[in-house]
């Protein structure tokens, strides 16, 4: 009988613990889930305090350099809306594996007339669902020579159908982000803002 006695408390002792264990299941699942949508994040933080040093250098020296060993990036230019507390850092030679680091310039047919910035819409370009017209945007490259632009249009068009004017009036900036920015996964529109140069 005391058998029976002893092997009934344990049960219940295992079904009193049971909402605790469910409660650990639970949070360990989170954290599971919880800690590579965290990455992405973390990682573009870190990669822009090493880009901001990596650009402070090549403004010093007016050239280009690895802002880590293996990199085949560096920082070209910083990008800033003071209306938005904007300031990120541009990469240059960057491809779109590279945007998980910050806004990438793109190479253009019209170089020197036109400027085609790229970046994640859930990290570096995230500020772009607040961006208007008429907002003002700064590019500073490392030869210390700053322009302004002025946004003059916003778009959203399918990835595939944008297109600049062949003949630009004044020098261009285009920034593009996926859209729409609350998608869980990759879209087919982009959303897109065209600055011109202010004289």
């Amino acid at each position: 009988m005391n058998e029976t006695i002893s092997r009934g408390a344990g049960g219940r002792g295992w079904r009193r613990a049971l909402p605790q264990l469910f409660a650990a299941a639970l949070l360990l699942g989170g954290a599971a889930l919880a800690i590579p949508a965290a990455w992405m994040p973390a990682k573009a933080a870190l990669a822009q305090v090493l880009l901001e040093r990596n650009f402070e250098a090549n403004l010093a020296t007016g050239h280009n350099h690895r802002p880590w060993p293996w990199a085949d990036i560096s920082a070209s230019a910083r990008l800033t809306v003071d209306r938005l507390g904007v300031s990120d850092i541009v990469l240059s030679g960057a491809s779109g594996e590279a945007m998980a680091f910050g806004p990438a310039e793109f190479p253009t047919r019209q170089h020197g007339r036109l400027k085609l910035l790229a970046a994640h819409r859930d990290s570096h370009f995230a500020w772009m669902r607040k961006l208007k017209v008429g907002d003002r945007i700064e590019l500073e490259g490392v030869d210390g020579f700053t322009t302004q632009y002025e946004v003059t249009r916003m778009e959203t068009v399918e990835w595939d159908r944008f297109a600049v004017p062949a003949q630009l009036h004044r020098e261009t900036l285009v920034l593009a982000t996926c859209y729409p920015f609350d998608a869980s996964g990759p879209g087919p529109l982009r959303r897109i803002a065209i600055a011109e140069r202010i004289a």
